[in-house]
């Protein structure tokens, strides 16, 4: 079976047993997508707070849908083959039924992973103080009901738990090792601090742990070989592309609004020869140029008009 005949789950655990760890950077939409794959990363990522912040301008607490993600995924996977990871917060509802359905969606939808997490449903960023989390065992049945609506089987599910900043590690360690026998194919703690933690997580849980190197958290910016060292099998970069997005946008309408014009900032922009050879924009217009190729010039002659009577006359 060869990698166009994969589900985007089977891609997925493919590029993980490949890749140790294996990068997932974060792609805030279909063009950024390209943009990660001409990159040459194997895996991209879906982040919810990117969908609030970049696709609906409000903040990640818990406000986006199900819909709004799917939007946004929908839209990388029709045009881009790298195994999606997407974040699906705290499941899209409220019972183990809308969970299912979130993740029904998001295997039709084309991704090839995802994590849950165990935060109240009116979330907090996993970075931010005051994060409120569930019963172990609410958790526990979230991952079950997930685990349970699989329609792939390699489709890969993550548990995130943020349990580290309210009950410490130990029981963070406990929860993770739950999930684990819950169905859940990979551990996401969320806010450690350092690679002797992500160690016990390793060693406690048996599956692949992920790390999210996300910038200006509580998270130091560990290096693949650091991570590597810790036993750590993903590393996730969920929003390093948009903030520099963000900070070049800025800059640019600055800019344009004091200079009257764009000349000063023309060094942060994307050329337009860049921008259509990143998604395929010749390629396109080849295929006009055959369509067009292959229209007569003739203009077709005017039905005559019936004569009077209402009979056409015969030749």
């Amino acid at each position: 079976m060869n990698a166009q005949t994969l589900s985007a789950g089977a891609r997925f655990r493919a590029a993980l047993k490949e890749e140790q760890p294996l990068q997932i950077i974060g792609a805030i939409n279909a063009n950024h997508a390209l943009l990660a794959k001409r990159a040459g990363f194997r895996a991209i990522y879906l982040s919810g707070g990117g969908v609030a912040a970049g696709s609906l301008g409000v903040p990640d607490l818990g406000i986006s849908t199900l819909d709004d993600v799917l939007i946004d995924l929908r839209r990388i996977t029709d045009v881009c083959d790298v195994p999606l990871l997407v974040d699906i917060d705290t499941g899209f509802g409220p019972s183990a039924f809308n969970i299912a359905r979130t993740v029904k969606a998001l295997i039709k939808s084309g991704a090839g992973a995802c994590h849950l997490e165990d935060q109240v449903g009116a979330k907090r960023c996993g970075h931010r103080p005051g994060k409120e989390i569930v019963a172990k065992q609410e958790m526990v049945d979230r991952v079950k009901a997930a685990a349970d609506a699989k329609t792939d089987d390699r489709f890969f599910l993550i548990a995130r738990t943020d349990a580290i900043a309210v009950e410490g590690i130990d029981a963070a360690i406990e929860r993770a090792v739950a999930c684990a026998e819950a169905g859940a194919d990979g551990i996401f703690p969320e806010a450690v601090t350092d690679l002797a933690t992500y160690r016990r997580f390793v060693e406690a849980v048996k599956i692949p742990v992920l790390a999210n190197i996300t910038e200006f958290g509580k998270t130091p910016l560990f290096s693949v070989d650091e991570l590597r060292s810790g036993g750590v099998a993903m590393a996730l970069y969920p929003l390093s592309a948009f903030r520099a997005m963000n900070k070049a946008a800025e800059s640019v309408y600055t800019a344009i609004r004091r200079d009257g014009h764009q000349k000063n900032v023309l060094d942060l922009m994307q050329t337009r020869d860049e921008l259509y050879e990143r998604i395929g924009y010749h390629e396109f217009e080849r295929k006009l140029d055959v369509l067009f190729a292959n229209k007569t010039d003739r203009i077709s002659e005017p039905t005559p008009p019936l004569p009077p009577g209402g009979k056409a006359e015969s030749s």
